[in-house]
């Protein structure tokens, strides 16, 4: 069997440090106030020095219902929730992460959950739409994205200065076929709504998990607290070395955390334990 190839040349040692950011919400469903705290914490994270940062799935909006978010569905390249996100790239001149937003699906009554990456100049560089659909019942607790969430087809990944990153959304993160299938990245984005059920039980024990067989970067992002729907989610936004060592973590409650990308670390840990070269499968 001849080993799948492993294009090691993203983790260069002449990348730049880069200080990355998480800016952990509790949504709310309204568009309009929710843009506005996105705007305050990325301002907040720029303060901090952070030349990325990332907002959490659904960060325009934690609807009453599921069918609110179609309600506010975007064409793909219009909007004002694409807008925002191009205009404060440009503004702070930074790389931001918009964790995820509605955007019109094939099927009328449906839309797409999309992640999308703008460069420092305010471009849209990447679009990733999420591929694996949450299902969940216990109790009186049930969730089925697949009713009102168009499925995504193809992993993204897209190049900056200081390495490769990689695009998943929340529920993604379960299944690590889809970041083999990245290649390999020096930064996972990870925005999320977990729910704080399946948070508590796993939410952790998964992104150390990520970090530790890709050996890279983790950013995870998450919403955080009790929203106006009733729905409870878990918090814990995080950055994660490439050894599985949480650098920075907040709780709960909306928030910034901001650490370093080091590519030295990577290229140590890639070296020590050079497992992504040991693939055979």
């Amino acid at each position: 069997m001849n080993p799948p190839s492993n294009d090691l040349q993203y983790a260069s040692q002449n990348c730049p440090r880069v200080r990355v950011a998480a800016v952990q919400m509790v949504s709310t469903p309204r568009v309009d106030e929710n843009l506005r705290t996105a705007a305050t914490l990325i301002a907040e994270a720029v303060a901090g020095g952070a030349a990325l940062v990332a907002l959490p799935e659904y960060f325009p909006i934690m609807g009453i219902s599921d069918a609110d978010k179609v309600r506010v569905r975007e064409f793909d390249g219009h909007g004002p929730i694409q807008d925002f996100l191009a205009s404060s790239a440009r503004e702070h001149a930074i790389w931001l992460i918009g964790g995820s937003l509605p955007l019109s699906a094939e099927h009328p009554e449906k839309v797409l959950n999309s992640c999308l990456a703008y460069n420092p100049q305010g471009q849209r560089v990447a679009r990733y739409d999420k591929i694996h659909l949450f299902g969940f019942r216990q109790g009186d607790e049930c969730y089925d994205e697949s009713a009102t969430i168009e499925a995504g087809r193809q992993v993204v990944g897209f190049a900056t200065p200081f390495g490769r990153v990689g695009l998943s959304i929340c529920y993604d993160l379960r299944f690590p076929e889809l970041y083999r299938a990245l290649g390999v990245t020096d930064l996972l984005v990870i925005p999320a709504a977990f729910t704080e059920t399946t948070g508590r039980a796993h939410w952790e024990i998964l992104l150390r998990a990520r970090a530790i067989e890709n050996q890279c970067y983790v950013l995870a992002v998450a919403q955080a607290g009790r929203h106006e729907n009733g729905r409870e989610t878990h918090g814990n936004s995080m950055l994660i070395d490439p050894w599985g060592v949480i650098i920075a973590r907040q709780a709960k409650g909306p928030g910034v955390i901001i650490g370093e990308l080091d590519p030295n670390r990577l290229a140590e840990v890639r070296a020590n334990l050079p497992a992504l070269r040991h693939r055979v499968m």
